[in-house]
Parts: C-alpha cells; structure tokens; sequence
C-alpha cells in the first residue's frame, strides 16, 4: 500500500513536457476526419433484411395483427357520404338559380311601375291643363303639368339612386309626397263633388306613389345587406387610461 501510494506520488511528480512548436492541431484533426472517412468507405454498406410480406398479409393466428384483422373484418362497412366539394356546388347553383329569379321579378316589378307612373301621368294631365287654363297662356298649358309631376319624377330618381347607394333620401321622400298631394287635391278640385268621382280623380296620383315605394323595396331586396361596422370611440390617449382609473376607483 504504501509503496503504491509512492508510486502515484513518482507518476503525478513527474514533470509535463510542452508539445513541438511545428505541431499544429487543426491539421491533425483534418488528417484523422479523413482517415476515418476511407475507413468507412472501405467497408461495404448494410443491407437490410428482405421484409416478410407473408407475415404482414397473412399472419399468424392467436398474433395481434391478426386479432386486429378480425376485428376490422366484423365492423359494418362505411357509408359514402357526400364530398363538401359537390354541397358547395349544389348551393351556389342554388343561390344562383333564386338570384336569377329575384332580378327577373324586381325587373318586372320595375316595368309595371313605370307603365303605372306614365299613366298616371296620361290621367292627371287633363285635370291640370283644366287649373292653369284660366291662369296661364295657349302654349304653356301643355306643359303646365310638368310644374307638378317634373318635381315629383326628380325626387323619384333620386329615390332609387339612393337605394342602389344603400342610402338614405328622406328629402326626396317628402319632395314626392308634397307634389302627390298637390297632383292628387288639383285633380280632386276639378272633378265632381261625388265620392266616386273623387275617388277616381285621386288614383292616379296614389297609384304612382305606391308604385314607386314598391319599386324603391325591390331594388333594397336584390341588393344583400351591408354588414354595419363597428364604432369605436376616438378620443385622445389618455381617456382610456382615465376611464380606467374612474372604473377602478
């Protein structure tokens, strides 16, 4: 023991002899890499053993791929069911086919309430010549009607060109609806006095205003809603911070 003891003290005390000064480490590294590199391409690659395609496609029994086998043979077959591809075909088929109907309707429904308004326009004209036929001269009676129903024609363009805008047109609105009253009492003053006539004397101005609001309605339908954006409140940086603050005291 204790001579073992010396014998480690002689090993440790032995002093460390620097390496040469024309050894370079890197070019040693480079040399053993490439001889490592020969080394393995000297040795012939591995093969790896042919797959047993008999196991896999008929194992042995009591083995668990062949319970799993079984087991997959019990089950009911699966039920086809149809592609997410041909439902989306389907639906834009059919929403293109009820589009198509809807501007077929709205186009129809506009044809129906321009020949309405025109008639209307054929019907009153009379009882207005017979107002300005005392209060104007031979060539300007026949255009005095326009007084009433240019006006009236104006805002109703306006009424539609809003609602292909998705806007608003509440004053082209009441622009109609005081010139209707004007065409309808005129030509209620120059009929005779008799609900009858009265009423007749009235539909040409009420069957054009309500052929316009059904044209303005078709025109709504076929356009699709606008979804409405958000709001945010826009103030200055630190009103959030402020509100904050109130909240939490």
């Amino acid at each position: 023991m204790h001579d073992e003891q010396l014998g480690h003290g002689r090993v440790h005390s032995v002093p460390l002899v620097p390496p040469d000064s024309a050894w370079d480490p890197a070019e040693e590294l480079a040399w053993m890499l490439q001889e490592a590199v020969v080394h393995e391409s000297l040795e012939p690659p591995a093969i790896p053993a042919p797959r047993d395609e008999q196991s896999v496609t008929a194992p042995a029994a009591g083995t668990p791929l062949s319970n799993l086998q079984e087991i997959t043979a019990e089950l009911p077959p699966l039920k086809r069911t149809a592609s997410r591809s041909h439902r989306r075909v389907r639906e834009r088929k059919h929403l293109s086919t009820l589009r198509s109907i809807s501007y077929v309707v709205a186009a129809l429904a506009a044809v129906i309430a321009s020949a309405v308004s025109l008639l209307s326009g054929m019907v009153a004209s009379d009882p207005l010549r017979a107002v300005a036929a005392t209060r104007a001269e031979g060539g300007i009676i026949v255009w005095w009607p326009l007084l009433v129903y240019g006006p009236w024609l104006v805002a109703s363009l306006s009424i539609l060109r809003a609602a292909l805008h998705r806007r608003r047109a509440t004053h082209s609105w009441f622009t109609v609806l005081v010139f209707s009253a004007i065409a309808v009492s005129l030509c209620v003053a120059q009929a005779p006095h008799t609900f009858l006539d009265s009423t007749a004397a009235a539909l040409p101005g009420l069957a054009a205003l309500a052929c316009l609001q059904q044209a303005v309605r078709q025109v709504t339908l076929t356009r699709t809603p606008r979804r409405a954006a958000p709001r945010h409140r826009v103030g200055h940086p630190g009103t959030a911070t402020k509100d904050q603050e109130a909240h939490g005291k």
